[in-house]
């Protein structure tokens, strides 16, 4: 099983295909394997890798620094793979590891995909209110009615219960995720030069649509998709289309 060690931590990812380089981060109820829809779809066309951040999956975090060290992770995969530069797509939690690398390492980031989340940014403050009303709402929901629409949780029932189970193998959870991470504004990922696409499920309660677009448009020259009957996890929910839209705003970015 391929690991890197950072520090007392082993941790772990895969590669798959061959092309330009395509790294998945995930969200708090996922791990590596939750982007199989993904793996499968790119693999014939690109380079995919798939990690587990310190603390799920096959990933330890002996250290206990949590989200304070993605950033640095991300930083240490790419450099043992010998990777100047990838594109990213992050889902959820995973938004704040890009966007800390992304205004950290810019010329190494070619394009940047930030599905469901609005995790790593500075929000206006009229926003932040709103989002923090979002939060109590949210608060006592099951984990199922957080990260996944009811469209796809009434359709597809197996593959509801596979999502949850896949989460089962993280040590980490939403609740006793550690560390901090550093917040980007609107400015500071405009000042990076690179692409950056928005994801959002019309279903997502976490994250609603209008709020993720609401943010887009304060950043000139990002662009918006949003993903009907989805919710938190429109690339688990409706990974055809998210496979399809997403890798074709990819291709499409300056190489």
């Amino acid at each position: 099983m391929p690991y890197i060690v950072r520090g007392a931590s082993r941790l772990y990812y895969e590669q798959q295909g061959q092309g330009d380089p395509i790294v998945l981060l995930h969200g708090v109820g996922g791990n590596h394997a939750s982007w199989f829809h993904q793996v499968v779809a790119w693999r014939t066309k690109a380079r995919v890798i798939t990690v587990d951040a310190r603390g799920f999956g096959n990933s330890e975090d002996t250290e206990q620094w949590g989200r304070s060290a993605f950033a640095d992770d991300l930083q240490a995969l790419l450099d043992e793979l010998q990777l100047p530069r990838v594109s990213l797509v992050a889902q959820s939690m995973g938004g704040g590891a890009a966007t800390a690398f992304l205004v950290r390492h810019p010329q190494r980031v070619r394009s940047l995909v930030l599905a469901d989340t609005l995790v790593g940014v500075a929000l206006p403050d009229d926003m932040a209110l709103r989002m923090a009303e979002v939060a109590r709402r949210t608060a006592d929901l099951t984990q199922l009615e957080r990260v996944l629409g009811p469209t796809f949780t009434q359709a597809h029932p197996a593959e509801a219960y596979l999502y949850t189970e896949l989460a089962s193998f993280n040590a980490t959870n939403v609740r006793t995720l550690r560390g901090e991470q550093p917040l980007a504004s609107a400015a500071e990922l405009k000042a990076t030069g690179v692409p950056i696409l928005f994801v959002a499920g019309v279903e997502d309660v976490l994250f609603p649509a209008q709020e993720i677009h609401a943010f887009q448009q304060t950043l000139p020259g990002s662009r918006y998709l949003e993903l009907a009957e989805a919710g938190h996890s429109a690339y688990f929910e409706t990974p055809a289309l998210f496979n399809q839209q997403v890798y074709d705003w990819l291709a499409a970015q300056p190489a």
